[in-house]
């Protein structure tokens, strides 16, 4: 509803502005203004322009806006104030979208640390051919997983070696409401590196939080506006945590990584695999539940930090609803469940809306 309100502010704000070029060139009778030359009217055609350009790349979530409607009040306000007798009121919609494009650009100066983030890891990469998985990488993996990776259409395919997944869901903390938000991660798995940058939505504030993994140091943080920090974590507990996480996605989004010879697999029943992974000094292990189909339904590691409780619980991810993405299937939909002495807790829904695998920037 915000977003609707102040998407019609932006637009009515630029029509108004028209007002003042029509009165200017003759083309509407308008008392209600006062004399507008036209050398004065081309900037309120100016202002008029940028606050529907602004308008339009707002409703596309393109950050350009913010800069165009910064533009527009700066050239709007200066108008007002030669003409402020008739055009003062014009003030009060200035005021209001000023602040949303000040703390705009605050989240997006935010953002661009994790952009940053991103080329530097393309950059320090070298492109180089990537070979096939074939039947002879499998053998040191226990059935279930050799039937997970056949029905995921693995074989093949190139080797993976970084990939860009998008997400919607639902979060949550204890005792707290659902509150909606969109990802963007991308994934190198030779490092190995995770970044991941989350904006949610609570109350209608935008709280963007970035999540950052490199080699094995991982650090957590989120910011109001992107200007104030909620959360500013790192440490080895959270790195071994993330972990955790980062061979979470391999398994769920990118289970061709899954022969990986950092993996040690351990198979426990016709269904059932133990994986272990290490990273550096950091080993992990997670059990891993399979159907008939081979398709995976649940990851369960008791190697995760609990940073609102600073503890170790029980950690699960079960998935479902299967599609192919960019040749490959994955699980389309999972939850993040922590399981506390007194239940279980699912305080996070994911959906991906999209995998690319091997990606050239």
């Amino acid at each position: 509803m915000l977003r609707i309100l102040f998407t019609a502010l932006l637009l009515l704000h630029g029509i108004i502005h028209l007002m003042g070029f029509l009165k200017a060139v003759g083309a509407a009778n308008l008392p209600q203004l006062g004399m507008v030359s036209r050398r004065a009217g081309l900037f309120w055609l100016l202002a008029a322009v940028l606050f529907v350009a602004a308008t339009v790349l707002y409703l596309m979530k393109h950050s350009s806006w913010i800069y165009l409607a910064l533009a527009a009040v700066i050239v709007s306000q200066t108008l007002i104030l030669f003409s402020w007798k008739e055009a003062k009121w014009g003030t009060i919609a200035n005021m209001i979208v000023l602040p949303v494009v000040l703390l705009s650009f605050t989240s997006h100066q935010f953002e661009k640390k994790y952009r940053s983030d991103v080329r530097e890891q393309f950059r320090i990469r070298a492109a180089s051919s990537v070979p096939l998985i074939t039947e002879a990488d499998l053998q040191h993996v226990p059935p279930p997983v050799q039937l997970y990776l056949r029905y995921c259409e693995v074989f093949g395919k190139p080797r993976i070696t970084n990939m860009r997944v998008v997400f919607e869901g639902q979060m949550r903390g204890k005792d707290q409401d659902w509150f909606p938000f969109t990802a963007e991660q991308y994934s190198f798995f030779d490092g190995p590196v995770r970044l991941f940058f989350m904006k949610g939505r609570m109350k209608g504030v935008v709280v963007p939080g970035y999540h950052r993994y490199v080699g094995a140091d991982a650090s957590m943080n989120i910011r109001l506006f992107g200007l104030k920090d909620v959360v500013n974590l790192s440490g080895p507990e959270l790195s071994k945590g993330e972990t955790v996480t980062l061979f979470n996605d391999w398994c769920l989004m990118a289970p061709g990584t899954l022969i990986d010879p950092r993996i040690r697999w351990e198979q426990l029943d016709q269904n059932r695999a133990k994986a272990t992974f290490t990273n550096d000094s950091i080993t992990v292990s997670a059990a891993l539940y399979f159907n008939q189909k081979g398709q995976l339904l649940d990851f369960i590691s008791e190697d995760r930090y609990e940073v609102d409780r600073k503890q170790w619980f029980t950690f699960s991810t079960p998935v479902s609803e299967y599609r192919t993405f960019d040749g490959r299937k994955a699980a389309n939909y999972g939850e993040a469940v922590w399981h506390y002495p007194e239940g279980a807790f699912t305080y996070g829904r994911f959906c991906i809306k999209s995998i690319e695998y091997n990606v050239k920037k």
